[in-house]
């Protein structure tokens, strides 16, 4: 079984568009499609059309959350964002969900596919995004069809994993398994040469690039229809 590889991008506004598009451009050159993830309160401005334009080139949009608030706990450095649905049972989840589809309807855009802020759902969030029709939500431990109650499993590796673990990544991709890169645009400067040489890694073991709206299924199959306002990747 071939490996398959999704690559996702955090973080995306003013301050770091110059970062996301670099990024995007070297992932377009390996024919890497990203997956974006956006929270809708905190819209990205002039990046908005930047989105636009990735999601309708074939990349794929995830609702990110709400509002993204920092966390209390964390001292010092940059603030970690919280993991607003961590906790949350069913109808508090459910609330946030509607009001987040509609702040990103009222950028124009549209996704069934969700990913929480720091990649935590809480068995009611789960509950709360199948009531409300969501295709997909992709997780720390694997990326969860809704519809069917499939799971592919694949821990996602962040920066704070360090990328230079790259013999773990090698053998994700050997094995024929998902292998699933998460890139804050905070940390594109220091952290974008090492996320490249592991796209470039797995690459080289086969895999074949993905995006959150096409990860077949765990019997090999793809799922026979794209999310709701989700794109197919790039054709290759």
């Amino acid at each position: 079984m071939s490996a398959h590889l999704v690559v996702s991008l955090s973080g995306i506004a003013p301050a770091t568009l110059d970062r996301c598009a670099e990024l995007a451009r070297e992932l377009d050159r390996r024919h890497v499609p990203l997956s974006l993830l956006l929270a809708p309160r905190k819209a990205p401005g002039p990046a908005l059309t930047w989105v636009r334009d990735r999601v309708a080139a074939g990349d794929a949009l995830l609702l990110h959350g709400f509002d993204h608030a920092p966390d209390p706990a964390c001292r010092g450095g940059s603030p970690r964002r919280r993991a607003e649905f961590a906790a949350l049972p069913a109808h508090e989840a459910g609330l946030r969900l509607v009001a987040a589809r509609a702040a990103l309807a009222r950028l124009g855009l549209h996704t069934d596919l969700f990913a929480p802020p720091r990649w935590l759902a809480s068995p009611g969030t789960l509950v709360a995004l199948r009531r409300h029709r969501f295709a997909v939500c992709a997780d720390m431990a694997g990326v969860r069809d809704l519809r069917t109650g499939a799971v592919v499993a694949g821990r996602v590796r962040t920066a704070t994993d360090h990328w230079s673990h790259l013999a773990a990544v090698g053998r994700a991709a050997r094995r024929g398994g998902l292998v699933r890169l998460g890139a804050d645009a905070a940390s594109l400067d220091r952290v974008g040469p090492a996320l490249l040489e592991a796209v470039d890694l797995v690459l080289h073991r086969g895999a074949e690039p993905v995006t959150y709206s096409s990860i077949p299924s765990p019997r090999g199959s793809t799922t026979t229809s794209t999310p709701s306002g989700a794109v197919p990747a790039r054709t290759r």
